[in-house]
């Protein structure tokens, strides 16, 4: 199995899916550096560090959300639409998997239980911000 399947539209990336078999044996980031939300693996061998540090105040202007969802538990459909709420492609998602959305839209059906982690941009802002259909 592919460590990575990107589902596009017109050459548009609109999720990524890193299964969770894939265990890389070295620093292998996933998305381009371009993207406003940056996923890989960084990998570190025994006795190795992260030197201590702190992250610069750095302004950024980003437009949209990206989430990454992280499937902890469980077993799911996720349905992939493009900006016109067209139905792109489904694929089955399971426990260890990670899915970046990235732009487009998505939908989840629940298979077994499901537990997801979740990570997306911030602040939130206390308004509605998605569009259901």
């Amino acid at each position: 199995m592919n460590r990575l399947e990107i589902i596009s539209w017109n050459n548009q990336p609109l999720t990524y899916i890193i299964h969770g078999e894939y265990q890389p044996d070295h620093t292998d980031f996933i998305t381009p550096p371009e993207f406003k939300q940056q996923v890989g693996f960084v990998v570190y061998p025994a006795g190795g560090e992260v030197v201590r540090h702190v992250h610069k105040p750095l302004h950024r202007h980003l437009v949209g959300t990206s989430e990454v969802l992280i499937v902890r538990k469980g077993c799911c459909v996720i349905d992939v639409y493009n900006n016109e709420k067209t139905l792109v492609d489904s694929r089955e998602i399971k426990e260890g998997d990670i899915i970046l959305m990235v732009d487009g839209g998505h939908g989840f059906r629940m298979v077994e239980d499901t537990v997801f982690l979740e990570v997306k941009q911030g602040p939130y802002t206390g308004i509605d911000e998605k569009e259901r259909f």
